[in-house]
């Protein structure tokens, strides 16, 4: 590190200034401290009075390290003894060398200070810890300024008083009396340098370097905070001040809380600072704290009980049965309103009130003395007859009386709760009617009972019947059908060959003949297929077979079988399939045969317009096909019955559309089988929406 001239001319004339070698120690120390990377800086002299190298001055470290420092002079292995004679600047690697603990186990370095190069014995000795970032020659510059200083202001001992009995006496009383405290008590210059401190203090701000790494972080928060508070305070006022300053224990961890009374100090040498005392306020604290919870509890407490008094007193007079608490001598001391009613005269009533009043009184008195007279019984439960005052009317009650003892197990009062039978005996009398009724109702309940099973036999034989009826339906159908496929395929043959001209040359007429048998013929097989497929679905005969396929190729090969139809109505029809549809694993040959009975219909019912076949993905397992016409429509109402059996939206005799009415009913058959789902969009005279929605992926 460089220093400036600026800063050496300071140090100068701070010297010239200083009148004792305290002084000038101290502030040469200072100097090192602020101008180079050393933390810590005492400046030592040699004792001859009582044979010791002893501490004068320093800085980063406390008055009472300085004081520790004491190395007798006759110790000639001792290297702190070697370098006042040996030399002008030695280094250690640690204090131990030096056999010292003032500087911890850090690298230090000891300069000779005045004496000469030579083996001249040395004024004194700055010792330096850590080793300092300064070169040697300007370490050996402040030695040299220093010791020309004490030359010239005399002894260091002599300045600093270590000859005087009285006061080295006069210090350690000090010193004791200090670190018989046990508040920390801190004395700091105005840049918040520790200068001295007690015993109980150097705990709290002080570390040695070979303390563990936790103890010295604590240290240095603690030292923040001291500087905090005390930068908070107008010390230049010399006004005392208290605060309260948050602390941490170095050796627990925990936190300590201090009240802190500070106070600026001059001194004609050391300059102006700041005494502390410290006072451990942590319990007080927490006293204080736990006085105020419970005081808080304590309100919380009371205010529980009010509303817990009052919440009992709404309690007693919102229960709908009377309540009496009587003394031990049998008198009423407290009653609710329903009691009162019982029990008390409303002014202004007749002889007649106050006679039944007296006379519920001698009813209940005499059921509580019954209670009084047996020593013991606690409770007590009988029936009383009252009179109600107001109505003249017979009040059956039932009494529960229970006496109240004390810790010792003194009687104070009895409560008795009176519980008006009146609903009780009706409700009684009620039940017994209910229970004739019952009686009753189950004889007609086992009559209905017995007349529902001989119907439920009855339906079951008859859904047994309808049963076998569709089963023979069914069974009829498949072989009428089967019957009628043979005949009819020999005759679509017959006609296909004769149409080929196999048998011979046709004439236009005969041409026409028979492509009407052909088509006609084809219409039927259509019919008998249908048939067949209801008849199959209906049984649970219909196999299903999973491949996989391309959706595109299935659409271009419905459109290119329905070819010729499409030619003929003129439409144009539209395909929108997208490149990227997935490969379905289903039935092919289900999904096919939908799509041409929707294609189909699509061209049947519409016109003029287009049809629009369109494909989409409409989640990532699930794809949608709609047909889209701009034919004739459905009207809302027929939209569910169009895939009925054999139901048509014109059913007439007379209608424009031929058919049978199975093509839907089968479409939806055959998707509900491939766990799918066909919905129509229509509006009458719009067109139609036919969509058929399936699984990518089909499980059996």
């Amino acid at each position: 590190m460089t220093v400036s001239a600026e800063a050496k001319l300071a140090l100068v004339e701070e010297l010239q200034r200083c009148s004792d070698a305290l002084t000038a120690a101290q502030s040469a120390a200072e100097w090192l401290l602020a101008h180079s990377t050393a933390e810590r800086a005492i400046f030592a002299a040699p004792d001859h009075a009582r044979g010791n190298l002893i501490g004068i001055a320093g800085a980063g470290v406390t008055l009472r390290q300085i004081k520790r420092l004491a190395v007798p002079l006759d110790d000639a292995g001792n290297l702190l003894v070697s370098a006042l004679t040996n030399g002008s600047t030695v280094s250690f690697h640690s204090a131990r060398d030096a056999r010292v603990a003032l500087l911890g186990d850090s690298p230090f370095t000891s300069v000779k200070v005045g004496g000469g190069a030579g083996d001249d014995l040395a004024l004194g000795l700055m010792l330096i810890s850590p080793a300092t970032d300064l070169s040697p020659a300007h370490v050996k510059w402040v030695a040299d300024v220093l010791g020309r200083c004490l030359q010239r202001v005399g002894a260091p001992t002599s300045s600093f008083g270590h000859d005087d009995p009285r006061l080295r006496r006069e210090n350690a009383l000090l010193f004791n009396i200090i670190n018989a405290a046990t508040d920390p008590i801190l004395f700091t210059n105005m840049e918040g340098q520790l200068i001295i401190a007690n015993t109980r203090a150097e705990m709290l701000f002080t570390a040695p370097d070979d303390v563990s790494e936790g103890r010295r972080r604590a240290v240095q928060l603690n030292n923040m905070f001291f500087s905090a508070a005390l930068s908070r305070t107008a010390l230049g006022e010399g006004e005392a001040g208290r605060r309260e300053l948050l602390l941490v224990d170095p050796t627990e961890g925990s936190d300590l809380l201090f009240e802190l009374l500070s106070t600026v100090v001059s001194d004609p040498r050391e300059g102006t600072g700041v005494v502390s005392i410290l006072r451990n306020i942590t319990d007080l604290r927490m006293a204080t704290r736990q006085i105020d919870e419970n005081y808080v509890r304590l309100r919380a407490a009371e205010a529980e009980v009010r509303a817990e008094r009052d919440r009992l007193n709404l309690l007693i007079d919102s229960v709908a049965d009377p309540i009496i608490v009587t003394d031990q001598e049998g008198e009423i001391s407290l009653m609710n309103n329903p009691a009162e009613r019982l029990f008390t005269v409303v002014p202004g009533s007749g002889e007649d009130a106050q006679r039944i009043v007296r006379a519920n009184d001698a009813h209940f008195t005499s059921f509580v003395s019954g209670l009084l007279s047996t020593g013991w019984e606690t409770t007590r439960r009988g029936e009383i007859a009252l009179i109600d005052p107001n109505t003249g009317k017979l009040v059956p009650v039932e009494a529960l009386a229970a006496k109240m003892l004390s810790e010792v197990g003194e009687l104070t009062a009895i409560v008795t709760i009176l519980h008006d039978r009146t609903e009780a005996i009706e409700r009684n009398q009620l039940y017994e009617q209910l229970k004739l009724a019952s009686e009753e109702l189950e004889g007609k309940v086992r009559e209905a009972t017995a007349e529902l099973a001989n119907q439920n036999e009855l339906l079951r034989r008859q859904a047994l019947e309808l049963e076998q009826a569709s089963a023979a339906k069914s069974q009829f159908l498949a072989n009428v059908s089967h019957e009628l496929r043979t005949p009819l395929n020999a005759i679509l043959g017959y006609a296909a060959m004769t149409l080929q001209g196999v048998s011979g040359e046709l004439t236009a007429s005969q041409r026409r003949n028979l492509s009407r048998i052909d088509a006609n013929a084809r219409h039927l097989l259509t019919l008998i297929n249908e048939i067949l497929d209801i008849t199959r679905i209906e049984a649970g005969r219909m196999p299903i077979q999973i491949v996989a396929f391309n959706l595109t190729e299935l659409v271009r090969e419905v459109t290119t079988e329905l070819e010729p139809i499409i030619a003929k109505s003129g439409l144009q029809v539209v395909c929108k399939l997208p490149s990227d549809l997935p490969t379905l694993r289903t039935d092919r040959q289900k999904v096919k045969q939908i799509l041409v009975n929707l294609l189909s219909n699509a061209l049947k019912f519409t016109q003029k317009g287009s049809i629009t076949i369109k494909a989409q993905m409409m989640t990532r397992h699930t794809v949608a096909v709609s047909v889209i016409d701009t034919g004739i429509g459905i009207p809302k109402g027929d939209q569910i019955k169009i895939f009925e059996d054999f139901r048509q939206v014109d059913s007439t005799p007379r209608r424009a559309y031929g058919g049978t009415g199975l093509g839907l009913s089968i479409c939806r058959r055959l998707t509900t089988m491939l766990r799918g789902s066909l919905k129509v969009e229509s509006r009458l005279g719009h067109g139609s929406r036919f969509t058929l929605t399936l699984p990518t992926t089909l499980k059996k």
